[in-house]
Parts: structure tokens; sequence; C-alpha cells
């Protein structure tokens, strides 16, 4: 069991598992001279970890060549999207991989054979879940290691972090201005209708994204599910890939038709492509798709404490809280804190940096 999990709260999901090397991963200890191996069970937890989508690093005190020479060699370190390899306290290294992944410490497990060296962890990173070696046998059966539900998305998602990587060292290295890079991308975006299968990744993205999710309301798979079986509703849902590779779903898009006013009840993106005006791009869309049909556009919005950026996209986009009778017609919102932002649509271009393939919305 965790040795830092001891309170009576719902489980979170584990995120990524930080792993120890010696005695650990592998038996024997490298520096040592001992011809590593990895147990078949050990190989087995790797490779269904990766399959729910929880990430994998390592945390380990070994040289740093050797050390990953030896993962290559055992056919295991293309699991591994983050490496801390050297001398330091693990306590460092682990913090170190949650800022690079940009998780939360409880959403990080530790595995490690030393006491000394989980008690350490656990002193200076009190919420990062720890766990001893001899634990890995039963690690897929704890509920924190079984998400709710393995979309797609998530069985890809350690190749669309390690393709993020790989697209940030190419940005870092581009000698032009940010638009040039990102036309340099091949950015894809597809809106399309969701289907059914598309519902639970869907309902992911309204649970897991705060930053960029207009209303932080949670839709579950039943709520999407009546939705998409309503004729006023559309269920859209949100792709993009450029020439590294796919993003998967990265938005998810609720909007109720009507021949005078169209309302957008929730808009939801993923973090993960703010910089590639993901948001902005659906929210000219929307619009254009309006102004073709005749309708205003009215859009729910309501602050929380992490989606301030969402708001500047909705003003930066042209909504306001400007009064519009339209408003006066749509039901009453479930919460006093939910803001209702009015546009009357004009056209808009195409957008620059991407390439756009998406529903027809309005009927001409």
């Amino acid at each position: 069991m965790s040795e830092s999990l001891a309170t009576g709260k719902p489980v979170t999901t584990v995120k990524c598992v930080v792993w120890d090397l010696d005695n650990t991963l592998w038996k024997g200890t490298l520096l040592e001279g001992d011809d590593v191996v990895i147990d078949d069970g050990v190989r087995e937890t790797i490779v269904a970890l990766d399959s729910r989508g929880i990430l994998q690093a390592v945390a380990s005190k070994n040289d740093h060549g050797p050390a990953w020479e030896r993962l290559e060699a055992l056919g295991v370190a293309e699991y591994f999207v983050a490496a801390r390899i050297g001398w330091g306290p693990k306590s460092s290294s682990v913090r170190e991989i949650a800022d690079e992944l940009k998780f939360a410490h409880h959403t990080i497990a530790f595995v490690d054979d030393q006491p000394a060296e989980r008690a350490e962890v656990g002193y200076h990173l009190p919420e990062v879940r720890c766990y001893p070696a001899e634990s890995i046998p039963g690690l897929l059966a704890l509920p924190e290691y079984t998400p709710a539900t393995v979309t797609v998305d998530s069985r890809r998602r350690r190749e669309m972090y390690q393709a993020n990587v790989r697209r940030q060292a190419e940005q870092e290295s581009f000698d032009g201005p940010s638009e040039e890079f990102l036309r340099s991308l091949d950015l894809v975006m597809e809106i399309s209708r969701a289907t059914a299968g598309d519902l639970s990744r869907m309902e992911e993205l309204t649970l897991r994204t705060s930053q960029m999710n207009a209303t932080g309301v949670h839709y579950s798979d039943a709520d999407l599910r009546a939705l998409l079986d309503d004729a006023r509703h559309e269920v859209l849902a949100v792709t993009m890939s450029d020439r590294f590779g796919s993003h998967g779903a990265v938005g998810v898009v609720l909007l109720e038709t009507g021949p005078a006013v169209w309302h957008l009840k929730l808009l939801a993106t993923s973090c993960r492509v703010v910089s590639f005006g993901a948001g902005a791009t659906v929210l000219n869309w929307l619009v254009d798709e309006a102004a073709t049909a005749g309708a205003h556009l009215v859009a729910d919005f309501r602050p929380t404490a992490r989606n301030r950026i969402m708001e500047v996209a909705y003003r930066f986009a042209g909504f306001s809280d400007e009064h519009c009778a339209c408003v006066a017609g749509l039901p009453q919102s479930e919460s006093a804190e939910t803001q209702r932002l009015h546009i009357t649509p004009a056209p808009r271009p195409a957008p620059g940096t991407m390439q756009l393939t998406a529903v027809r919305l309005a009927t001409t």
C-alpha cells in the first residue's frame, strides 16, 4: 500500500509513476557490476500502466549514461517520458519531474526499495504517494492505478507527451516569429459531430480541463449521451494533429441551436494546445457559422479560480456583456454565477496558422 495515502477521501488516479532502478525496476545494482534484469512481472506492470494512460519516469542514483543505456538494452526506455538519473536527493528529482510534466504532487507515485529514500521523498513532498518495491506485483489492482475509463487518447498519452517534447525542442531552436513557427508545424484541426465512441474522452475533457473550461461544469457520459440524442443540441469534438503527431481530442463544444440565437453552453479545450490558438480558432469558426445562419451567439461563462484565460479568449473574440433581447429568451442558468456573453456575429476569415476542417452547422 501507499505509505503517504492515508485519508478517507476518494482516491485520485495516479498520473505518473516515478521508478527507482536498482533493486526496484530491475534486479541488482548496476554500479556494482551486476547483470541487472527486469522481472517479467515488472515488465508487464510497465506495459499495463502505459496502456492505461499513466505516464512513467525514472528517479535513480546512478551514472546517467550507463543507466539509460541499460534501459534501452532491456527494451523499456521508450516507456519513460522523463528521467532524473544522478546523485542528488530523490525528492528533488521527483519534484523536477512533476514540474516538467505540470502534474500536481498528489498525482505522482514514487516506487523505491529503500525505506530511507521513500521517507526522504515523503518528508519533502508529502502529497507524493510512496510505495515499496515489494508492492509492485499488486499495483495494477489498486484503485489509484485504475482509471474509470481508458480512451484511445489515454492509451497513446505517452506518445503524445514524447511528441510534445520534440515539438518544444524545435520551438526553442526556431529563429523567427511565433506565427511562422506555428505555420511550420502543419497544424490541422478537425471539428466534427461527436459519436457515442467519443463520449468518454469528451467527459474526460470536461473533468480534467480547468484553465480552458468556460464554466467549470463536469458533464458525465450520461449527460453527453442525452445531448447527443437531442436534435436541438450539437455535441462537437475537436481534434488536432501536426507533423510531429496527433494531439488527440483537444476540445469539446456543447451548443444549442435555434433560428434566432445559438447558445454556447460549454467550450473546453486542452491546456496543451492553448499556445496554438485552438480556443480562438474554435470561437472564430462558431462566430462565422452563426453569422452564416443569421443567428446571434450567446456563450455561458462562469468564472472559477483557474479559468481567467478562457474569459480573455471570449472577450478577444468579441463577446461582451452588451444587453440583447435574445438573451431573455434563453432558459435561466442553473448557477447565479454564470454570465451570458453576447455577440452579433459577422463573417470571420479562415485561420492563418492551421488547416481547419469542420462540419457545417449553418444551413443556407
